[in-house]
């Protein structure tokens, strides 16, 4: 729907419920689906919803959950084509790629299927870079903390790539269209693009002093000893700048005088409508 609205030519929409319907090979070829898989796959599946337990298809299956956002992220990773074994000439086809934007829960949850999701993901997949993305993002749509994910089909994660954007540059409001000069996008691009260049950079960091960057790893051992973590902020480096916190007893001060000054104006207001009332 994203394509058509952008006025991509040849972009075929197809209605079926993957979460609850299957397609065999005959069916797949007559629809024109590529039977081997997809190259590409860049989605934004639903956030939050949820199917029926009885009605979820063994394709999408994962433990029992019915969260629609893991069963989409299954049905991707499995949509994807494999790699094709390398030939006479030594040469072999990637396997296909995904970028997608998932709720921060997918990450981190701590159910069962979350972490098998993600322990597919990390074994059978090569999870390349994690965005994490400003609260606020989608607004004024959603206000959900969410990621980007982008892995190719095969092989083993061996180091993940996690970048952290504080802005997008836009003012992160409830409307979110007002453009500022704060904007870490193009850094983080970069970083991504330069990946093997980084990850020597970081391989090379003294662990003792101030990480500053933006973007930072983790290998598949640190990521496993964490149920498969790929929440961004659960490898950051530590900041080693000691933080000057304000008197909690001036914080309630403030806080009070706040909760008089709403007080007063929830007063003032029952008061115009009294009198309007009275009217």
């Amino acid at each position: 729907m994203n394509l058509t609205l952008r006025g991509l030519a040849n972009v075929r929409i197809l209605l079926r419920n993957v979460m609850t319907t299957t397609l065999d090979s005959e069916q797949r070829a007559g629809l024109g689906i590529p039977v081997e898989g997809y190259h590409v796959v860049l989605a934004n599946p639903p956030f939050a919803g949820r199917v029926d337990e009885d009605r979820v298809v063994e394709e999408v299956r994962v433990g029992t959950s019915t969260a629609t956002e893991l069963l989409f992220l299954k049905y991707m990773m499995d949509s994807l084509r494999n790699p094709s074994p390398a030939g006479v000439r030594g040469e072999g086809g990637e396997g296909g790629r995904c970028g997608v934007i998932v709720p921060e829960g997918v990450l981190f949850g701590s159910t069962g299927a979350h972490k098998e999701l993600r322990r597919q993901l990390i074994e059978n997949n090569r999870v390349e870079v994690v965005m994490s993305l400003p609260g606020g993002v989608f607004q004024p749509y959603s206000g959900v903390k969410t990621s980007v994910l982008l892995f190719r089909k095969g092989g083993t994660t061996e180091n993940v790539l996690f970048i952290h954007a504080d802005n997008d540059g836009y003012k992160l409001d409830a409307n979110h269209d007002t453009p500022i000069t704060a904007d870490d996008l193009p850094g983080l691009i970069e970083a991504y693009r330069r990946k093997g260049a980084c990850r020597t950079e970081w391989q090379a960091r003294d662990a003792n002093a101030e990480w500053t960057a933006k973007w930072w790893f983790a290998d598949a051992a640190t990521l496993r000893a964490n149920d498969f973590n790929l929440s961004a902020g659960r490898y950051r480096p530590m900041s080693q700048t000691a933080v000057a916190h304000r008197d909690p007893r001036e914080l309630l001060d403030e806080l009070a005088a706040i909760e008089a000054e709403i007080a007063e104006e929830v007063e003032a207001l029952r008061e115009v409508l009294a009198n309007g009332g009275a009217n």
